[in-house]
């Protein structure tokens, strides 16, 4: 079932990043892998941009600086690219059908990520073109990706990534594309959720040399903060299969929601459900209400740790959040609260927010499983 949204959603309704840590000295080897919510221009935040510019374009850097001291010292950063991009000049546009200026590239990897998943719902709303500029501008700064591709061959290699000493494979894929069919001749152009496919694609990453295996999922129901049945049962048979006694995932990343949802230990591997919106404008639910949790995320931020025998898993050594906020009063800057709050401590309003993504991160016993919230 398609239903549109009102204004400031991103989409249809239907089931649907973060950094890396730094390595340390150590006689097991680690690496630190944070990842972030969905980038989500809205008009507004694109008109925001050519302000920022001060004429020349777009400048979306100052909205990212605010996590750029936790990105730089991680040793792989992942955030989460929702929209496509138009050509460079225009013409940009919002929702419903987003063409983001290709200068968030550029900002994205000036803040520290080096990966961003891009199999969403509007991957394909300009088509094909709108994929190929996309990435092309991403492969320009120098910023990897994973979900989409140009050609068969892109689509069927291996996205793989240092992380320390760590190497590390990152999947993506969508529930759907809003009702916009593949391209006949390119299936391959958007990952769609398929349960063989992924873990076929794992096994794959596997067999390339990954030492860990991320994966991006953009899935569950927008405005549900708790799990879907569909994110759930997924995320059960994801997590509970294996190869040779290892887990074919180490590691699931959801994105979609547009508010912040559980991080979970499931059958021992840690899935996020999603990571809530890192960048969006004003936000309003299905019933038409302005919804701040549409501008509420958190960046997950898991330090692993290298196997104690060769050919062995790498394991989560310390599982941390980060609360996050995109401050739509303030030229929709990206807001680490703790370090806000640290800053301003009399900010009731970001305290609020700070208390309302930590009760719905724990909701589902993370804090038992070993889930703190990063200072």
């Amino acid at each position: 079932m398609t239903t549109t949204h009102p204004a400031g959603a991103d989409g249809p309704l239907t089931p649907t990043p973060a950094a890396w840590p730094r390595a340390t000295r150590s006689a097991r080897p680690s690496a630190n892998r944070p990842a972030t919510g969905d980038v989500l221009p809205h008009s507004e935040i694109i008109r925001r941009s050519g302000d920022d510019a001060h004429g020349k374009g777009h400048d979306f850097r100052a909205m990212f600086a605010g996590v750029k001291p936790v990105l730089s010292g991680a040793d792989l950063a992942i955030c989460h690219m929702e929209t496509i991009y138009g050509r460079d000049g225009g013409p940009f546009t919002g929702y419903p059908s987003f063409k983001s200026p290709p200068q968030v590239a550029a900002a994205l990897k000036d803040a520290g990520y080096d990966s961003c998943s891009t199999a969403s719902n509007h991957t394909l709303d300009d088509g094909a073109d709108g994929v190929h500029r996309t990435l092309g501008a991403m492969d320009a700064v120098g910023l990897r990706h994973a979900g989409s591709a140009r050609s068969a061959t892109e689509a069927s290699r291996v996205t793989l990534l240092r992380a320390g000493p760590a190497k590390v494979a990152q999947l993506s894929y969508t529930y759907g594309t809003n009702g916009i069919p593949l391209p006949g001749e390119a299936p391959w152009t958007v990952n769609l959720i398929d349960r063989k496919k992924i873990l076929a694609d794992a096994r794959a990453a596997r067999r390339a040399g990954a030492d860990v295996v991320v994966v991006s999922i953009h899935w569950g129901t927008e405005w549900q903060q708790p799990p879907d049945e569909q994110q759930r049962t997924l995320a059960r048979a994801l997590t509970a299969a294996h190869t040779a006694g290892r887990p074919d995932i180490d590691l699931i990343l959801g994105t979609h929601a547009h508010v912040p949802q559980a991080y979970e230990k499931v059958n021992g591997t840690w899935v996020v459900y999603g990571m809530g919106d890192q960048l969006a404008g004003h936000m309003s639910n299905h019933s038409d209400r302005p919804d701040g949790r549409g501008n509420q995320s958190s960046m997950a931020r898991f330090t692993f740790a290298g196997p104690t025998a060769p050919g062995g898993r790498w394991t989560v050594r310390k599982a941390e959040f980060l609360p996050q906020l995109t401050d739509v009063n303030d030229g929709f800057r990206v807001v680490n609260l703790n370090a806000a709050l640290a800053a301003q401590p009399g900010r009731s309003d970001y305290a609020r927010a700070r208390d309302s993504i930590r009760d719905i991160v724990l909701s589902r016993g993370a804090a038992e499983s070993g889930l703190i919230m990063a200072k």
